[in-house]
């Protein structure tokens, strides 16, 4: 089904792959629709709950493939802005998921893997791990991955780093927020893992509604309107089945029904 990339599933957790080790997973043409449709595929998928998304090799992304930006150096405005609205678009399915996504991030992250990793709801990272908005060292600025950087680390920190593409450490991306772990390289996949088992425990339905809550209310003033739309988010879901299942559940003592065994 896909060239780029492979998709790996252990019981409720996907791990999608981006399988360019060879240029360090550096994204194209290929690589963006096949993320696009890898992600459309796994958001329709009900037996998966968490997606990871990883770098084969030695690097997690190092950002756009040289081919691909000698291409768009050569080619006309409307070309670009059709190639940016296909990045664009694969990064808001990515962001847009239903359910909670990770970035497993090794080596290098680089301009666009910046981006991916930003898009994530969450990222754990190696020591090795390096990010960097990049873009103004090719004369380019870092506008579609704009959006995602920003959530991560604000306004304030992406001025410095938007304008002067610095390096940014694992340590330091810990520190402004664009990751959430930092683990040894031999440790990794460890800390993914005790990330996944706190999301495993919770509702999908309410981890979907939780993550429309954030987009919802997220930079609005705390107005009569924000207030009632709290209040109507949490009615709303207060009268779902799973809410019901999940209250009686702690009630009961037993596991609520998404972490029962399936019969």
């Amino acid at each position: 089904m896909f060239e780029t990339l492979t998709i790996e599933h252990a019981g409720p957790v996907a791990t999608l792959w981006m399988d360019r080790p060879e240029v360090f997973n550096a994204f194209n043409e290929q690589l963006i629709d096949e993320l696009t449709r890898a992600c459309e595929l796994l958001d329709k998928d009900a037996s998966v709950r968490v997606v990871v998304l990883a770098g084969r090799g030695a690097h997690f992304s190092a950002g756009a493939d040289l081919n691909w930006m000698r291409r768009a150096a050569e080619a006309s405005e409307q070309e670009n802005l059709e190639d940016a609205r296909r990045f664009a678009r694969m990064l808001r399915t990515l962001s847009g998921l239903s359910k909670p996504t990770i970035a497993r991030v090794q080596g290098a992250a680089l301009g666009g893997g910046t981006g991916l990793a930003a898009a994530c709801d969450m990222a754990v990272a190696s020591g090795d791990a390096v990010f960097s908005t990049s873009e103004v060292k090719f004369g380019i600025i870092p506008a579609v991955i704009s959006p995602y950087v920003l959530r991560a680390i604000g306004p304030r920190q992406a001025m410095r780093y938007f304008q002067s593409a610095e390096r940014i450490s694992a340590e330091r991306a810990l520190a402004i927020g664009l990751v959430h772990e930092v683990a040894a390289l031999e440790q990794l996949d460890a800390a993914v893992a005790a990330l996944v088992k706190p999301l495993l425990a919770g509702g999908p339905l309410a981890q979907k509604a939780a993550k429309e809550l954030i987009n919802a209310v997220h930079g609005r003033p705390l107005d009569e309107a924000t207030l009632e739309e709290t209040a109507q988010r949490i009615a709303r879901q207060r009268r779902t089945d799973e809410a019901r299942d999940g209250v009686s559940a702690f009630l009961d003592k037993r596991p609520p029904a998404w972490m029962s065994p399936k019969p």
